[in-house]
């Protein structure tokens, strides 16, 4: 594999100065260097990758046996060896057939497990389960990272498609968070979720405790509006949530790749079970291909191989995200610790250190308001942020369709715009036309000058519905998939967020004044003073 990773350098640094616009004369380089999904269109032409460049990119997909592990993976094997666990979040939405784990089939409960999750959010939302107060009218879902991103970030990417009971999503451990949430609430109509799968996470259960005090200054028996999305039956019954109300799911699900399945109750519980099937089928449909589809057509498989042309072999040490859909507004969020929790790596599978740069920095926001924002830097800063944009070609508002075609065009102009850029000839004639002179024109002109030959991608879609939600994510969860084993590293373990949570359980009581900062470093005892005497 290192062969192809120099002859990639190589490449590269015989075509860094050639500009990508030139990739597209007298060819159908928009059609070659495109994937389609059903009505889901990958456009990665607007990279410097080439037929050779690509070429070689598949060879290390081959070399990295992509194939196998792929398989290994719908297949129950236990790829995340770091914990001895398989990965199968996928098995959560694709609901036929048999899988065997351990030499049991766990399809069967998978399926009980959803239905138990259709009859409940059916019970909430049609006045069946009631508050103390009368039927429930909003639904706290707490949690935190896995248990917090996914199903918030869809909850506003499906909010058209929402008739149930208002979604609010508390994760914080700022007490300003849940305080402002719960401000504006009714407790006797206000269901609560508590998603720990241990129900010992610190921050999820500080703020459950606090939504029970809430809600037991108004109802006589507040744990009767709590569920759990737990697998612990045990601190589930102590806190006083009883088993028909706890769904639990098993230790081959990754908190990150989680809301295919309980984790998602709260967002079943906004759009309904039937809506929530409809995004399982498109995750479900982006499995297929994933598993079908030769290397060089995965949708999953290009996408990864851009990312790691940009980041580990360019040298791009970041990618911005851009949804041109505000219904996607925090999509680049949960893509942060999607990828960065995955892929945010320094060590091998056997625990080599690695010897090239693991994943990038994942940021971004929705236009059009990042082109009011760090877009400046995008075009004209010296750093090159190669970028993702994600549009849909209709929206959901008929009577607001000139908006959506405005929308539209400055998605397709920013590309466009990184991609040819504006050379000093072109910005001397604007300032001439405006009446300027000398070396006056030329000063001017030169903060005019775009250097373009900035890459992008676009991935475009019809309208965003469940199905259409459901295929991005899976997307984006295949390509960190393939760009981990490219890499040789272990996507699926996240050890990197233990030490921070063993300090601060460590600084609490010396926080508290119940312990000395002994054997503390100079700074953190000052800020330890400082807050005390605060």
């Amino acid at each position: 594999m290192s062969y192809n990773w120099n002859a990639l350098a190589q490449h590269r640094a015989a075509t860094e100065s050639r500009p990508i616009l030139s990739l597209f004369d007298g060819n159908g380089r928009a059609a070659e260097y495109s994937v389609r999904l059903g009505n889901l269109l990958f456009d990665y032409s607007k990279t410097n990758i080439d037929a050779t460049a690509r070429g070689l990119l598949l060879d290390l997909a081959q070399e990295a046996e992509i194939e196998a592990r792929r398989d290994a993976m719908f297949a129950g094997a236990k790829i995340n060896e770091t914990e001895g666990r398989a990965v199968l979040h996928t098995a959560l939405r694709n609901l036929d057939g048999a899988l065997m784990v351990d030499g049991a089939d766990i399809m069967p409960e998978i399926r009980t497990t959803l239905a138990r999750m259709d009859a409940f959010a059916e019970d909430v939302r049609n006045g069946v389960m009631l508050g103390q107060g009368g039927p429930i009218t909003d639904v706290v879902n707490i949690g935190i990272g896995g248990s917090d991103l996914g199903p918030a970030m869809a909850a506003i990417a499906l909010s058209p498609y929402s008739d149930g009971p208002r979604l609010h999503f508390v994760s914080n451990v700022d007490g300003a968070q849940i305080t402002e949430t719960l401000a504006g609430l009714n407790p006797a109509t206000t269901l609560v979720i508590v998603a720990s799968k241990t129900f010992t996470t610190i921050e999820t259960m500080t703020n459950a405790e606090t939504a029970r005090r809430w809600m037991a200054e108004t109802v006589s028996d507040p744990a009767a509006q709590f569920c759990a999305v737990s697998t612990s039956a045990e601190r589930t019954a102590a806190f006083g949530i009883p088993p028909e109300r706890v769904f639990g799911f098993a230790d081959w699900v990754g908190g990150r790749y989680s809301m295919w399945g309980p984790v998602g109750l709260a967002l079943m519980l906004g759009i309904g079970p039937s809506n929530f099937r409809r995004f399982l089928a498109g995750g479900a449909a982006m499995d297929t291909h994933f598993r079908e589809a030769p290397l060089n057509a995965n949708m999953p498989v290009l996408l990864a191989l851009v990312g790691l042309w940009h980041h580990q072999v360019c040298g791009h040490g970041s990618r911005a995200v851009l949804p041109y859909d505000q219904r996607l507004s925090r999509l680049p969020a949960y893509l942060q610790q999607l990828e960065m929790e995955s892929n945010g790596k320094r060590v091998s599978m056997d625990g080599q250190d690695l010897t090239r740069v693991s994943g990038p920095v994942v940021w971004g926001e929705p236009g059009t308001n990042g082109q009011h924002a760090f877009y400046q830097l995008i075009h004209q800063g010296t750093a090159v942020v190669p970028c993702e944009f994600i549009l849909g070609a209709k929206g959901h508002e008929p009577d607001l369709a000139h908006h959506q075609t405005l929308l539209v065009a400055n998605c397709l102009a920013q590309s466009e715009a990184l991609l040819r850029g504006r050379t000093l000839e072109e910005a001397r004639a604007m300032m001439a036309a405006a009446g300027l002179q000398g070396a006056e024109l030329d000063r001017q002109a030169r903060h005019r000058v775009f250097p373009g030959n900035r890459p992008s991608t676009t991935l475009i879609y019809p309208q965003l519905t469940p199905e259409v939600l459901g295929q991005i994510i899976a997307l984006y969860e295949h390509r960190v998939f393939v760009e981990g084993v490219i890499l040789g590293i272990n996507s699926f373990d996240q050890w990197g967020v233990e030490l921070g949570k063993e300090l601060a359980n460590a600084l609490k009581p010396v926080l508290e004044g119940h312990a000395t900062t002994e054997g503390k470093d100079g700074s953190t005892t000052q800020l330890v003073e400082y807050v005390r005497g605060a």
